[in-house]
C-alpha cells in the first residue's frame, strides 16, 4: 500500500468543458494547505492512462497524463463533480465497438473511484439514489417539509384529475434532467405551465412519464446549498418578469446580480439537514419557493447542483466550503 502523502490530496472527477467552480475549489484546497489533481474524464481512455496492479499482498493504482502522475494509494479525498467518459474516442469507430469501449472504460473509472480509501463527496452510489424525485418528496414530508401538491404517472387521465385539484395552476417538468438538439443546437428543457389547451394533448405521456405540479405562488425563489452541516442560501425574485415567472433558468444569466443572501428558518434549515442525512448526502443544491404569506416549499435537492454563480452574487463562500471539507475529510455523513 501507498504512504499518505504528508499534505491533503484531493482529487476532483470532471470535464474538460465544467465551469470555474473546478478552479475556484483547487486554489481554495491549496489555500487550506492541501492539492488539488482535475481528472477531465472526457480525456479517458485517450488522453489519460490508468494501471490497477495487484499482485501478492501489494495494491497499487496510478493515473497519468501529460499534467501529472499520481499514485492513487496517496488520495486523501475525492470530490465527484461530473463524468464524460469516451468523448474523446472517435465517432469514426464501428458504433458496436465504439459502444463497448465506453462502456469498458465507464465501468473502469466506476470501479477506481469505489476502491480509492478516501473521503467521497459524495459516494457514487449515494448520488444515484440521492438523484430520485420520489425518495426525496417522501423523506422531505417525513422531516417535516412542505412541498407542492405532486403527480408523477404517464396516464392522461390522472393528469386531467389532478389538474382539478391544483386550483391555482399546474406545471410540468422532468424527472431528470436531460437537453433536445436541434440542428446541433442544444435546447434546455424547462419548467412549463399547463393550461387547459394542454390537457387535451397528453398522448405522449404513454412514451414518457412526467411530474405534475401545483403552481406555488411565489414572492421569491431560494437556493439552499448544503455542504456538510453548513447551509448557504440565496434569494431570486424570479416574478421581475413573465419570462422567469415560471422558471427562472430561462433567464439565468439576466439574473445573475440579482440574487441576495437569505436567512433560512431555522425550523427549515434543521429539516434540510435531516433530509440530506437520511440520503446520507454530505453536499447538495436545494430549491425552494417562498410564498406570499411566508412558507417555504421544498422542490427538490440536486446532489451534484451548481453553486459557482453564487460566489460571485451574493458572495457566499461555497468553493471555501468544500475545500474544507475536502481537505478536513470529515463529513456530516
Amino acid at each position: 500500500m501507498s504512504e499518505r502523502h504528508p499534505r491533503p490530496v484531493v482529487l476532483i472527477i470532471t470535464h474538460s468543458n465544467d465551469n470555474e467552480s473546478i478552479p475556484l475549489v483547487m486554489n481554495a484546497v491549496a489555500a487550506q494547505g492541501g492539492i488539488a489533481y482535475r481528472f477531465d474524464t472526457d480525456r479517458f481512455p485517450t488522453g489519460i492512462r490508468h494501471c490497477s496492479h495487484y499482485s501478492g499482498e501489494e495494491a497499487r493504482q496510478v493515473v497519468a497524463c501529460e499534467d501529472y502522475e499520481l499514485d492513487l494509494g496517496t488520495i486523501t479525498a475525492v470530490w465527484y463533480r461530473r463524468i464524460a467518459i469516451g468523448r474523446c474516442i472517435p465517432e469514426t469507430m464501428d458504433l458496436q465497438l465504439r459502444r463497448a469501449a465506453i462502456e469498458q472504460s465507464r465501468a473502469t473509472l466506476h470501479g477506481m473511484i469505489a476502491s480509492l480509501d478516501a473521503f467521497h463527496l459524495d459516494p457514487v452510489h449515494r448520488l444515484r439514489r440521492a438523484e430520485n424525485k420520489q425518495l426525496q418528496l417522501k423523506i422531505a414530508r417525513e422531516v417535516g417539509l412542505e412541498i407542492p401538491r405532486t403527480l408523477i404517472t404517464n396516464a392522461p387521465e390522472a393528469v386531467r384529475g389532478f389538474a382539478r385539484e391544483c386550483k391555482q395552476g399546474m406545471i410540468m417538468k422532468t424527472l431528470s434532467s436531460f437537453a433536445i438538439y436541434e440542428q446541433g443546437e442544444q435546447k434546455v428543457v424547462f419548467t412549463t405551465a399547463v393550461h387547459d389547451k394542454d390537457l387535451e394533448r397528453l398522448d405522449d405521456l404513454r412514451y414518457c412519464p412526467a411530474i405534475f405540479q401545483e403552481q406555488v405562488p411565489k414572492a421569491l425563489e431560494l437556493r439552499a446549498t448544503i455542504v456538510g452541516e453548513r447551509v448557504f442560501t440565496a434569494s431570486i425574485d424570479s416574478q421581475r418578469s413573465e419570462k422567469t415567472s415560471i422558471d427562472w433558468r430561462r433567464d439565468g444569466i439576466g439574473l445573475l446580480e440579482a440574487w441576495e443572501p437569505y436567512s433560512l428558518p431555522p425550523e427549515v434549515e434543521t429539516a434540510l439537514l435531516e433530509l440530506m442525512r437520511a440520503l446520507g448526502l454530505n453536499y447538495g443544491a436545494a430549491d425552494f419557493i417562498v410564498t406570499p404569506d411566508g412558507r417555504h416549499c421544498f422542490l427538490e435537492v440536486n446532489p451534484v447542483g451548481e453553486f459557482f454563480w453564487l460566489e460571485k452574487r451574493p458572495g457566499l463562500p461555497l468553493s471555501g466550503a468544500i475545500a474544507d471539507l475536502l481537505v478536513s475529510s470529515k463529513g456530516a455523513v
